[in-house]
């Protein structure tokens, strides 16, 4: 958890001592991120391009789990992390730098980080990658301290699904991440014609669960080859891929016809802002973007979702949830890099703070953030704010 405002926790009223210890559980693959910025234009083949700013941090599923974390929520992240510098790095910077849980992770002996190279200019970004899948565990190997977990026991001799998990290099216990633990949420990212397994289990146990969903490269765009769908508190799709889902032209008609199908349909609008509709109750709000310079939109979407969860997670109203999730996409679109751009309260309160004060400010508008008053601590640092490491490798 960001330290920038000890004591900050968007669910203190709501914790009760039989509680689970974590708030959100996730589980993928953790990249080195290396990002380049101040590219005037894109390289040109057979030159050398020198960027005036560079910056280095988790990517992958560490984009969300920092994004949960700096809002105050108990993340626990479930991943392979390599024997390399690049791995030690990151787990560092995930469990010291951000408080994450990783004690469902392993260090994979032998297997190399994956990593991407991003270039920001002209508004938009370019990513190289590179990368093997982890190794699949062996039978009955787990990380330390996973043999239970908050009462429950997963079966010796499972495999999780390949890339997730990886051999483990303590005592034998159960395979991960088909026994997740208990937990208030948890975050999955569907792939059509694909179930895994410890998506039902988080859900059996109670965890509400927060999907979105990538581009179908089939071409079917089929609900129902969504499986693990069914066990969904929230579906996230972006406009163009929740029309696709529903044959329909309008992203508003498409969060209704999916909020058919899961208890919240929340659909991003781009610059229009975000559409939900609460498929139990019918009721339906729409919250407009904050208009920003945007420097890199690496990581927003992640942020999106890590605002929205928080706001569900405390039982905010749903106009309030879209309004924040808007805002922590909007102030992370403001720095280069995926996890080094997502905010914490120190930045939300600065923001807020900074724009109570800014002239000719429409009292509508303001009056839609109105209930981060009583969240925010009285005082908060300077505007703007950074975040963002330059490189790696520094010893204290």
């Amino acid at each position: 958890m960001s330290t920038d405002t000890p004591g900050i926790d968007p669910l203190l009223a709501l914790r009760a001592p039989q509680d689970p210890a974590c708030d959100v559980f996730l589980t993928g693959t953790v990249f080195l991120d290396i990002i380049f910025t101040g590219l005037d234009s894109a390289p040109v083949r057979g030159t050398e391009s020198w960027a005036r700013g560079m910056g280095s941090s988790p990517g992958g599923v560490a984009n969300m789990a920092t994004a949960l974390a700096r809002l105050g929520l108990h993340t626990s992240l479930a991943a392979a992390f390599g024997d390399d510098h690049y791995g030690e790095y990151c787990w560092d910077a995930l469990e010291q730098g951000e408080g994450i849980d990783l004690s469902m992770s392993h260090t994979v002996p032998g297997w190399h980080s994956p990593v991407t190279v991003s270039m920001a200019y002209e508004g938009e970004r370019t990513m190289v990658s590179h990368g093997h899948e982890a190794p699949a565990p062996p039978a009955g190997t787990a990380p330390a301290g996973t043999t239970t977990t908050e009462g429950i026991t997963t079966p010796s001799g499972t495999t999780a699904p390949s890339g997730t998990t990886t051999t483990a290099t303590t005592a034998p216990g159960p395979a991960l991440p088909q026994c997740p633990p208990r937990a208030r949420a948890a975050i999955a990212s569907l792939v059509p014609g694909r179930s895994e397994p410890w998506v039902a289990t988080a859900a059996r146990h109670g965890a509400l669960i927060f999907a979105d969903v990538g581009w179908d490269e089939t071409g079917r765009w089929d609900l129902d080859a969504l499986p693990d769908l069914a066990h969904c508190e929230a579906f996230l799709p972006n406009a163009e891929e929740a029309m696709r889902y529903t044959r329909t032209d309008c992203p508003r008609a498409a969060a209704h016809v999916l909020a058919e199908r899961v208890p919240l349909a929340v659909v991003t609008l781009g610059a229009e802002g975000a559409y939900a509709v609460d498929g139990r109750t019918g009721a339906a709000a729409q919250v407009p973007a904050i208009e920003v310079e945007a420097l890199d939109p690496t990581g927003a979407g992640d942020v999106f979702v890590a605002g929205f969860v928080t706001g569900t997670l405390a039982d905010w109203p749903l106009a309030d949830r879209l309004a924040f999730a808007g805002l922590t996409a909007a102030l992370s679109v403001q720095e280069f890099g995926g996890s080094l751009s997502a905010p914490g309260w120190a930045e939300i309160a600065a923001w807020w703070q900074r724009i109570r004060t800014c002239e000719s400010q429409d009292p509508a508008a303001l009056e839609r953030y109105a209930f981060l008053e009583e969240l925010l601590p009285t005082t908060a640092r300077a505007w703007p704010l950074r975040r963002a490491v330059p490189t790696i490798g520094f010893r204290q």
